[in-house]
């Protein structure tokens, strides 16, 4: 198997060289693994909190470097997210389970080249919306052609970023894509949003709960054990009522207590599976 997230074309800087300046009263996470150091994914907790700011709409006028600052600012703020992305490292990915990668946005043809030859990979699921995409100036019609010419099969599923309302009503059709590409068994199925810390991992996370056999906090540790990220639990949990939901006249979601459908019954899980797997035809 290949290295997962080396997709970089030149040596690494360290921990204490992307933090270049940090008073050291912050907490800086330092990852126990030379592919998490790699990866680009820094954990830092603002000892001033979180901005109140949002992505601005003229970003072609911004260096990257300032794009991918107010990308980790709306980041903190509205995903309570103290986690950062790397944009001018590259792309990195991490193996989840046997057969799932999840990871940040490919940027280049040779991504797609590294996800095929050093990682197997058949399908790609992106969960990101066009503006996403636009935001970084990802010429994304180079990714969908090396994908047709290679045979990997790319498909999309867009949720709003930051937004657990949206990541709550896509998480069942993005589910389907995956739970029916991983059944073909040609390959592993790489999951990714722009950063890889919010909708790709909460994606797999549900799968791993519905599909999987896990409860939900088994598959979210899992998860983040191996890929430090903040995925939207709650989201996770109201998708789940949705697709278990079989009274119209049933409590709403909202009213239920704070951990409720973080586990579900074997009759459950079967109704969520068969759900899932309908949606193939939508």
């Amino acid at each position: 198997m290949g290295t997962l997230g080396n997709t970089f074309l030149s040596s690494i800087p360290t921990i204490s060289s992307l933090e270049n300046g940090i008073n050291n009263s912050k907490l800086i996470t330092n990852f126990t693994t030379i592919s998490n150091r790699k990866s680009g994914i820094c954990c830092k907790l603002s000892s001033d909190g979180f901005e109140e700011t949002s992505l601005s709409n003229s970003i072609f006028t911004k260096p990257k470097k300032n794009r991918m600052e107010e990308y980790n600012i709306a980041m903190k703020k509205l995903m309570r997210n103290p986690y950062e992305y790397h944009h001018d490292l590259g792309m990195n990915c991490t193996l989840i389970l046997d057969n799932l990668i999840v990871g940040s946005q490919p940027q280049k043809p040779e991504d797609i080249d590294h996800l095929k030859l050093n990682e197997n990979v058949a399908y790609i699921l992106n969960l990101q919306q066009d503006k996403d995409i636009e935001y970084w100036e990802i010429d994304f019609d180079s990714i969908l052609k090396r994908c047709e010419k290679i045979g990997i099969c790319h498909m999309r599923r867009p949720a709003k970023d930051f937004d657990p309302d949206s990541l709550r009503t896509m998480l069942p059709r993005a589910v389907s894509a995956l739970e029916w590409a991983i059944s073909k068994e040609k390959g592993r199925v790489y999951v990714h949003c722009t950063a890889g810390l919010g909708r790709a991992p909460a994606v797999a996370i549900a799968y791993m709960f519905w599909f999987c056999g896990m409860d939900l906090n088994e598959a979210y540790d899992k998860l983040t054990s191996k890929r430090p990220c903040g995925p939207n639990k709650r989201a996770i949990r109201g998708a789940t009522y949705d697709l278990a939901k079989n009274d119209p006249w049933k409590e709403p979601f909202e009213s239920l207590p704070e951990h409720a459908f973080e586990n579900v019954a074997d009759w459950e899980r079967k109704l969520i599976q068969e759900r899932v797997r309908a949606l193939r035809r939508t």
